[in-house]
């Protein structure tokens, strides 16, 4: 009997023992994640704790079993030490593998990419779609770091600051953190022979991007513009006002404006290029790379004027004569008010 007894208890230890490892076989290493479903991004958020976690893998049907999935985070300690990022978790991972990841933070890298802005708040919403702070998060890191005056950044330069391309960062990166990678891509943009480039044109950096955004805002052909940032230089060397219409329309603040007006000069501002000689303080929008290298790379000229050409093809007409310019521009407003009458005919007609 009691051989049979040993033999008994022997068989249903043998089977509990047997039942367990099976079971801690599939908690580890059957596939639980996204099973028979496509990769998926998982973000973890700084203020997630292990529910809110849990709650967002039962929601977006990221596990099969939710169970097992926080049985093994409970046991290897993950439901303590959860760190906030942007991961990507794949079709048919183990807990074990998915946990791996969540645990050493091995985040996918956020791609961010921004480019025709023109003011900092306007940045702010673009850049931080995708990443763990908000606009006003943001706006208040470039605000503190114009505050240390680091590099001669201001308030009202700073924009030039951010060189309009694609990068990659991760999801949980500060604020702080965010402005600070964009400065060293700044710095790392204007290499040595950038800067040397722009010494030669008696530019520094910075004048470099404020010209560079006027350039931009000029015109939408890119083979005019090397031409026209040696208009602006030239104007520059001789000390004549800019007198260049966007802006105008930066000082005005109503960015939908299609034709600067007389009474527009008049307008007290630093911006506003006919009442002050020189560049403005900041760059009326964020210059594109390939603005940049147009008043590095500018084609030398002798002209002083540029006017819109009456065919509205988006070029524009050069000299070096005011006489001329003003009979371009003669025609320019003449072509303008012809077209401005036929809309404002349309109009009528379809009311």
């Amino acid at each position: 009997m009691k051989a049979n007894k040993r033999i008994v208890v022997f068989l249903v230890v043998s089977v509990l023992g047997i039942s367990f490892a099976y079971y801690a076989y599939q908690i580890v290493y059957t596939p639980n994640i996204l099973v028979q479903m496509d990769s998926k991004l998982l973000v973890v958020d700084e203020k997630d704790n292990f529910k809110d976690l849990q709650a967002k893998l039962h929601k977006g049907r990221y596990v099969n079993d939710l169970i097992s999935f926080s049985f093994l985070a409970k046991l290897t300690g993950y439901a303590n030490q959860i760190k906030a990022g942007r991961y990507v978790l794949r079709s048919n991972m183990t807990n074990l593998e998915a946990l791996r990841i969540l645990r050493a933070g091995k985040q996918e890298p956020v791609k961010i990419t921004f480019n025709n802005v023109r003011l900092v708040k306007d940045l702010a919403q673009r850049i931080t779609r995708n990443l763990g702070m908000t606009p006003e998060e943001f706006e208040a890191a470039v605000v503190k770091f114009t505050m240390s005056n680091r590099n001669g950044f201001t308030k009202d330069n700073v924009l030039a600051m951010f060189i309009p391309n694609t990068y990659e960062v991760y999801y949980n990166i500060s604020p702080d953190g965010l402005v600070n990678r964009m400065h060293e891509e700044y710095d790392r943009f204007w290499s040595a022979e950038r800067v040397e480039k722009a010494r030669k044109a008696g530019l520094t950096p910075m004048e470099v991007s404020i010209l560079a955004s006027i350039v931009q805002a000029e015109s939408i052909r890119k083979s005019e513009a090397p031409v026209i940032a040696s208009l602006y230089l030239n104007r520059l060397r001789k000390d004549i006002a800019l007198q260049a219409d966007p802006t105008l329309v930066f000082a005005v603040g109503d960015f939908s404006l299609k034709r600067v007006l007389n009474g527009h000069k008049e307008i007290d501002s630093p911006y506003n290029t006919y009442k002050y000689p020189g560049l403005p303080p900041g760059p009326i929008n964020m210059p594109e790379i390939h603005s940049l290298d147009a008043v590095l790379n500018y084609t030398p000229t002798d002209y002083y004027y540029m006017c819109a050409k009456e065919d509205f093809s988006g070029e524009h007409n050069f000299t070096n004569s005011y006489e001329e310019h003003m009979r371009n521009a003669a025609r320019y407003q003449k072509a303008l008010t012809i077209e401005q009458k036929k809309g404002e005919a349309l109009r009528r007609q379809q009311q």
